[in-house]
């Protein structure tokens, strides 16, 4: 791509983000302006909004790239090979004794010094 064909890319994006923009803002003041509107009406107003702006912000080049990461990052969660319920149970249970013996540990230490001190001290 040519430095003209970029610069024109690169203002357009501009434009567009400044739309994005002024589309989140109208939505802020009009959540407000219609604050004596039901809730569900003016969730749906900003929902509509959100999807416009969402729209829009896909159409930069960062829109893209955003997009085209969530596609990839989503199909790298599904190569994920998850635990099964009785690996996490397993695994859940080993976390849980070890914590109980250190807890155990650590209270017969301080009790110990406390001891020392203790008799140390007078």
């Amino acid at each position: 791509m040519n430095a003209k064909a970029e610069a024109k890319d690169s203002r357009l994006d501009v434009v567009k983000w400044l739309l994005v923009a002024v589309v989140v803002v109208i939505g802020v003041v009009a959540n407000q302006y219609y604050s004596a509107q039901p809730l569900f009406y003016r969730v749906l107003g900003i929902l509509v909004l959100a999807g416009v702006a969402g729209f829009v912000a896909l159409q930069t080049v960062k829109g893209r790239a955003f997009f085209t990461l969530a596609k990839e990052a989503r199909a790298e969660i599904r190569k994920v090979v998850w635990p099964t319920r009785q690996e996490t149970t397993q695994t859940t249970m080993i976390v849980v004794a070890v914590v109980l013996l250190m807890a155990l540990l650590l209270w017969g230490l301080d009790s110990l010094l406390g001891w020392l001190v203790s008799m140390i001290v007078g």
